[in-house]
Order: structure tokens, then sequence, then C-alpha cells
């Protein structure tokens, strides 16, 4: 019994020790942080995230936005309109001045359309490019991709509607960019500049070629150039595709009241 309590006394001071303690120093986590980046551009943009009125947001994105949008139109429609002219002048005296030619030639070349067909293919085929985007569909195009107005393609390059560009330097490297990779977001100097690419984009590339058939059939048959309807050849715009059209469709009604 006393060697029992003998070694008992032994262990007992040993078992209430607390374990080792790790004292060599550890390296603390490393911490990304991002650089804050300069605009590329001039322009001061309202405080878009600052407005928590989503109302009062709305209204300040689109009246951002919306003045250049109508004055590339208003360009984009006079141009049109000449070439009616031209194409009405023709139908009743198939010759064309010295001016029709120098101005289908620079259209021609300016989107992208060939120039080996007759005079009144050649117009019906710059008629089918040379047209408006209705202001509902450009306005929620841009709410959508800019995150209205908050994303950092908006506020440091301008861009509003995502779009890229294929040169060194020539605009924005995505933070998410896949390795091998090598597209940019395209960068602005001005909110006009920006709109004018968005709208000859539209215009002019193949991926929006049945955007452009829909626009043609309405004009055809002398409909309005319906927002919702027109929406529906920008599936190619989004890898979300069909979720991406009827997101857009869905915010021109409920912004309506915005337009």
């Amino acid at each position: 019994m006393l060697i029992g309590l003998f070694i008992a006394a032994l262990i007992a001071p040993f078992t209430f020790m607390k374990p080792p303690v790790d004292t060599s120093i550890k390296e603390a986590p490393e911490i990304k942080v991002i650089p804050i980046e300069k605009p590329l551009h001039n322009v001061k943009l309202p405080k878009f995230s600052k407005i928590k009125d989503v109302k009062e947001k709305k209204r300040a994105f689109f009246a951002f936005i919306k003045p250049a949008v109508e004055k590339q139109n208003n360009k984009i429609l006079s141009q049109r309109n000449k070439l009616l002219a031209i194409k009405e002048r023709y139908l009743i005296d198939p010759k064309l001045t010295k001016a029709d030619k120098s101005f289908l030639a620079k259209l021609s070349l300016k989107y992208k359309s060939k120039t080996q067909f007759g005079v009144l293919a050649q117009i019906d085929k710059l008629l089918l490019k040379v047209d408006i985007v209705p202001i509902p569909l450009v306005l929620a195009q841009a709410a959508n991709e800019s995150a209205w107005g908050t994303s950092r393609f908006a506020r440091i390059g301008l861009n509003f509607f995502g779009m890229w560009c294929f040169e060194k330097g020539c605009g924005m490297v995505p933070r998410s960019r896949n390795e091998g990779a090598f597209h940019e977001v395209a960068a602005f100097s001005s909110v006009e500049e920006a709109i004018t690419k968005y709208l000859h984009n539209i215009n002019t590339n193949t991926a929006y070629s049945v955007f452009r058939t829909i626009r043609g059939q309405l004009r055809l048959q002398e409909l309005p150039l319906t927002p919702e309807i027109l929406a529906t050849g920008l599936l190619p715009y989004s890898e979300r595709g069909t979720d991406y059209v009827l997101e857009i469709t869905d915010m021109i009604r409920h912004n309506r009241n915005y337009f």
C-alpha cells in the first residue's frame, strides 16, 4: 500500500501538466491585395454603388446612358434614310451620282458588306445592317452587363456591355481569365465611344445575323421594332443563351417606366 501511494505521489504532478506549447514562429497566411485601378478615361461617373434607393439608381443610370444612345441611333437613322433615298431614286432612274457611289462604298466598308452585287442588292444588304437598336433594349443590356454601372469594367473602362478586344493593352485583363486566353475587356474614352462600338458590333458581327434578320422582317412588314422581339436575336451574346434573353426581356418589361 505504501508503495502504491508512493507511485501515485510521483505521477500526480505530471497529470495536471499542460501539453507542450509549440513556440515556433508560423508564417501568417498570405493576403492577396488587389491594387486600386485608376480609370482609363476622364469621364466623371455617377457613384451608382452609393445610391441605395433602387428607383433613384435606375433613373440615374438610364439618364446617364440614354443621351449617347439617342445620339448614335440618330446618326444611324440619318444614314439609313439616305440609303432609302438613293434606292428610291435608283428605282426611278437606274443611275448613281458620284456622291451616291462614294457614300455606298464608304458605308459598305464600314459595315463589312460585300459590294460584288448589283446596286439594289447592295443597298438592301446595307439596310439590314444600317439600322437602330431600340433604346429600351440597349439600356436593359447596359444595366445587366454592368450591374447598373457598378462593375469594374464599367467604372474603369466605360464598358457597359462586356465587349472584348484581342490586342494586348486594348483594355482590362479579366481577373478570372483562363490560362492561355489572351482577350481583354475593351476600354473606352467616352460613353459615346462605348455606345458606338456596341451598336456597330450588333450591326456587323456575324453572331447577330439573326437579330438583323428579325429587325429586317419587322421593317419589311412596317411593324415597330419591339425590343422584346429583337432580344430573341441576342441568343449568342451570352453563354447563358436562353436564360440571358429571358432576363433581358424581363428587365425591359419591369423598367419600362424608366425608359
